[in-house]
């Protein structure tokens, strides 16, 4: 701008003497430009440092050495179908015997093949080992993982977790390969910028953005689902592909998408890398996960349970069943306990319990603050494994109560009858079954607006066992008595526990 300025400084002299002197409002303007070309490129600026980068290629060329495509083979038989009854032709008839060679040839099993299918993947440690979803390598005789200059490499499985739907694979490579560093999920806020790199449709390293949408997505039922939730575009074959912050850390692993159409429509779910991660340590370590055990059935605690238990709002785990000699058994807790800490962490909701109780080391000692019949009790825990619990079969057993007489909850629309062996015999019950038995709800009552059915068994009410009709109209008369608009019962049917939170006023 010096240089620009000095060129046409002599002509402007020469015309002084003839040309009266300039309006001094273009310089202003000048200025003014000047300024707002400043604070563009401050803002330009301030938006690089908030997250909004003006390209994603420097940070894509980083990270796609790291990201792998995974082939799979299967073998698999020819699909079968029902035959239908061979027709009747009279005996001796050329047609019976065709017949009769065409339906046996058409009843043999069909010729094997050779099944393949492609998914994603990353490289976490520069010595070969990746990770990958689980349901991407289930059932597969030989895995494939194909580097991004085409390389082909044998994979080993070091080990899976259905649950998590997590495996990790181990390749053995000449030279170390590019890998790519772990991030913190819990970090992440909804709204950032997010990158995730696949192998969509079988089309190899592709690479899209989003934003977060959401978090906290449940989607399979199962304990761990803490899914993330992003527009960027995942569709088939983007499965066990990492998705990156800005900082080329991997934050999630993409697993799913949601789409009535197979391809994307902006809705994807990612396992989130704090779970990720230590799944993928355990099956590096032990070649299967070590999850916590409290040894405990839960189940959320809603307005109406807490307004029957006495919480000021409904959050916590409400204990439904303990296992008989687990960790929860032997620290003292109890059914109708509600969790509200756990080892120094809130419990906002059931479903997150599973997940903390997971990520906690076996047989590491915990305190857990419960709430018991309308006060605050600390416990102290020894975690034991879960996987050595589910080997064992150890099931959560319900409370032994002794069996009455019967009676009929009319305004509730209850129909009771307490348990003794003729009743067993008569409804088919197990001999140690105990407590009061519904033989009856009426519909649209109370009792039919909470689900509850003939032939489940009350085992407790406001967290006192019961055995006779009596037990249960008394416990439901202190509950109105006390200013309660909601009782909670326990109930058992089919082998489940769980707790109900019945309208009585």
């Amino acid at each position: 701008m010096t240089m620009l300025a000095r060129s046409v400084e002599t002509p402007r002299r020469a015309r002084a003497a003839q040309l009266p002197a300039p309006a001094p409002w273009p310089t202003a303007m000048w200025v003014t430009g000047l300024v707002m070309a400043a604070v563009l490129l401050l803002t330009s600026a301030a938006q690089a440092q908030n997250g909004r980068p003006g390209s994603f290629a420097d940070l894509a060329e980083r990270l796609l050495p790291a990201v792998v495509n995974i082939s799979t083979t299967q073998t698999v038989g020819e699909r079968q179908f029902d035959l239908p009854e061979l027709p009747q032709f009279p005996p001796g008839s050329p047609f019976d015997e065709f017949f009769e060679d065409f339906f046996d040839r058409r009843g043999e099993p069909g010729p094997q093949r050779r099944a393949t299918a492609l998914g994603s993947g990353f490289i976490i440690d520069p010595n070969g080992y990746v990770v990958t979803n689980y349901h991407v390598i289930q059932g597969a005789d030989a895995i494939t993982v194909i580097l991004q200059d085409d390389t082909n490499l044998d994979a080993e499985i070091v080990g899976v977790d259905e649950k998590t739907d997590v495996a990790v694979l181990r390749v053995r490579p000449d030279t170390p390969l590019p890998s790519v560093p772990w991030g913190a999920s819990d970090s992440m806020r909804v709204g950032d910028w997010v990158l995730a790199i696949g192998n969509p449709f079988g089309l190899g390293g592709t690479v899209t953005a989003g934003i977060i949408s959401a978090f906290g997505r449940e989607i399979t039922n199962q304990p761990y689902d803490d899914f993330i939730q992003t527009d960027a575009s995942i569709n088939r074959g983007n499965s066990g592909g990492p998705m990156f912050n800005l900082d080329g850390e991997v934050i999630g692993i993409n697993t799913a998408i949601f789409s009535p159409t197979g391809g994307s429509v902006g809705i994807g779910f990612a396992i989130p890398s704090d779970l990720a991660r230590q799944v993928v340590d355990q099956l590096i370590e032990f070649g299967r996960t070590r999850r916590g055990w409290l040894g405990v059935r839960i189940q959320t605690v809603t307005d109406e349970i807490a307004e029957s238990l006495g919480l000021a709002e409904p959050s916590g785990a409400l204990v439904a069943s303990v296992t008989p000699g687990g960790p929860a058994e032997d620290a003292g807790i109890e059914p109708g306990d509600v969790i509200l800490r756990f080892n120094g962490e809130e419990v906002p909701e059931m479903r997150r319990l599973p997940r903390i109780v997971a990520e906690t080391d076996v047989g590491a000692r915990v305190p857990v603050e419960v709430w018991r019949r309308g006060n605050l009790e600390d416990v102290t825990v020894t975690l034991g494994e879960l996987e050595a619990a589910e080997d064992q079969g150890l099931l959560a057993a319900a409370p032994q109560n002794v069996p009455g007489g019967e009676t009929d909850l009319g305004e509730l629309g209850l129909s009771l009858v307490g348990i003794d062996p003729a009743v067993r015999e008569e409804y088919g019950l197990a001999d140690d079954t105990e407590g009061v038995l519904i033989t009856g709800v009426e519909a649209a009552s109370p009792a039919a607006d909470k689900g509850l059915q003939p032939g489940l068994v009350i085992i407790e009410v406001g967290q006192e066992p019961v055995s006779t009709p009596q037990d249960v109209a008394a416990r439901i008369d202190e509950a109105r008595d006390a200013g309660r608009r909601s009782v909670l019962l326990l109930v058992r049917g089919e082998g489940d526990l769980r707790f109900v939170a019945l309208n009585i006023g």
